[in-house]
């Protein structure tokens, strides 16, 4: 027979406030955290990080003044975490957290019981100000009734999700998800280059009957577009990753999944909706996103959680050794409510820093800059399935990936966000085609970044694409839920499906480069793999010259 749940009152759950008895409440439940504590054996300053530890980065975030504080010294870390023992948790667990986590990482002996409703309220962790506000709406003010959201029916373009994003969205994440590195050169680039190709169409076809289905790495699609990987996605709606995974699922496009996903890849996956029997058994239509950390042992667990849930092929990204420098992000300061994603293997607690507030900079530090061509052995050790690396931006490394035996590579400037004046995707691929034409026949080859039309995909796969990935304008129509993301795919494979015919098109398979005119930016595609003429050399190098 089960026991009766035991009730605490909130003034007995108060009292356990101290490094050396630490509880804290999340949705009413009373956990003992003592043993996960920072300076506790097995916490975030542990060398064998436990899950939980990612709980206290988050909480972390929500403590008032937080980037006045050296979170070098441990007493530092004492103080933060403090602030919220004997408090109610839940705001900052539940902006990012899986409902599942606790109960799935810690043991059943550390729920002690529930908070009693009967009891006096429990103090709230506190929540610091609001430092930073969004600009003034300045665009497209038909859509826009007092800062709330107007009907998804009145969406139909990408370009519409964005403009109510910039106006509903918290400050915070408005600027973690639409900002780029340093002066947004290539941000604007991605985006700007597909309007200087012209297309050069074919009239009197017979285009009434029109095809978007494709295969990407042996999955049946609807259409050759993918969810691209991104950060926490709980920070714009509550269902996060799962809302795309229900909607994606429904309209037959795949999902990558990042490593810094807010729900685990097993949260996720168990969101899709369940295949029709009339439909041929295939495996789940996600793709897994692979930050290596630091901890490698950690990479090889998730690689393995990965495996058994049957997802046959990992994005490896290789173009992220640090982050960017992120201006938009770093001017918001974080608040309690965008708390760290559950990073594998990390020991940095982010807060606020003297460099200002940037997630992706302080939440990427468990990332492994080591990485290198020579650590693809150690990942087929751990990886059997498709090999895809997610970052490619010269045609030398796309060589390079197909004589590594790769399966795919994703050529991706990380949406602007790293390397600014690094060269946008649509490019790279003109450069495949210049330059190591021979990849096309050994491997496929995804673009992603500042596609936001039906025409951007075509002209994508027409140049040799297998398929495009799209990002923030997934995340933007998030914003509504899982029905935002069906209405944005709707939108995307309506606008394929005309482009196609006004081509003169009806199946992709038709698609090839002749229809499309690329003179306006030929010039800007390397003819050679090092400088045409420049062959100098700076005075002053440490060491011997060396060929990269």
């Amino acid at each position: 027979m089960t026991e009766p749940t035991k009730l605490l009152s909130a003034e007995e759950v108060s009292k356990h406030n101290t490094a050396e008895d630490l509880w804290i409440v999340v949705d009413g439940q009373v956990w003992d955290m003592t043993d996960f504590a920072p300076e506790h054996p097995g916490g975030i300053g542990s060398k064998m990080e436990n899950p939980l530890s990612s709980l206290f980065r988050s909480l972390s975030l929500s403590t008032p003044n937080s980037h006045q504080t050296d979170s070098n010294l441990p007493w530092a870390k004492k103080k933060v975490i403090l602030q919220h023992a004997g408090h109610d948790a839940s705001k900052p667990y539940n902006e990012i957290h899986s409902p599942s986590l606790l109960t799935a990482t810690l043991p059943a002996s550390k729920r002690l019981g529930a908070l009693s409703p009967s009891s006096s309220s429990l103090p709230r962790s506190p929540t610091p100000s609001q430092t930073a506000t969004k600009p003034a709406p300045t665009k497209n003010p038909t859509l826009q009734l007092a800062h709330r959201k107007p009907p998804l029916t009145t969406l139909i373009s990408a370009h519409d999700f964005k403009t109510v994003a910039s106006k509903t969205l918290a400050p915070k994440t408005w600027a973690f998800y639409s900002s780029a590195a340093t002066d947004l050169v290539t941000h604007a680039a991605n985006s700007s280059v597909f309007e200087r190709m012209w297309w050069r169409p074919r009239v009197l076809r017979d285009v009434r009957v029109r095809d978007t289905r494709s295969r990407l790495m042996g999955l049946g699609v609807e259409m050759p577009v993918f969810v691209s990987p991104a950060a926490m996605a709980r920070l714009v709606h509550p269902e996060g990753e799962r809302a795309i995974a229900r909607a994606v699922g429904g309209r037959g496009v795949v999902q990558c999944v990042s490593t810094n996903a807010s729900y685990s890849i097993t949260d996720i996956v168990s969101a899709l909706p369940s295949p029709s029997s009339a439909t041929p058994k295939q495996p789940p239509p996600i793709f897994f996103q692979l930050y290596v950390s630091k901890n490698r042992v950690a990479s090889e667990s998730l690689l393995r959680t990965v495996h058994d849930l049957g997802i046959t092929t990992v994005f490896l990204t290789v173009d992220s050794p640090l982050a960017g420098k992120r201006e938009a992000d770093e001017r918001v300061r974080m608040e309690e409510n965008q708390p760290a994603p559950m990073m594998t293997g990390s020991k940095d607690k982010p807060v606020n820093d003297k460099q200002g507030g940037g997630l992706g900079r302080i939440t990427g530090s468990f990332i492994d800059a080591s990485l290198s061509w020579a650590d693809l052995p150690w990942l087929r050790r751990h990886w059997k399935g498709k090999i895809v690396l997610k970052g490619i931006m010269c045609a030398a490394d796309a060589r390079r990936a197909a004589q590594e035996g790769v399966d795919g590579i994703l050529l991706s400037n990380h949406g602007g966000r790293n390397l600014d004046t690094a060269p946008p995707a649509i490019l790279i691929l003109l450069d495949l085609q210049r330059n190591a034409p021979e990849v096309f026949e050994k491997m496929e080859v995804y673009v992603d970044g500042g596609i936001r039309r039906g025409t951007d995909i075509l002209k994508a796969l027409c140049l040799g694409a297998t398929a495009v990935g799209v990002g923030r304008p997934v995340l933007y129509a998030l914003g509504y839920g899982q029905e935002g993301v069906e209405h944005l795919f709707d939108i995307l494979k309506d606008e394929l499906s005309i482009a196609m015919a006004l081509v003169g098109i009806t199946d992709l398979s038709q698609a090839h480069p002749g229809l499309v005119n690329t003179n306006d930016v030929d010039h800007l595609i390397p003819t050679t793999e090092g400088h045409p003429y420049a062959t100098g050399r700076r005075k002053g190098n440490p060491g011997p010259r060396s060929k990269l």
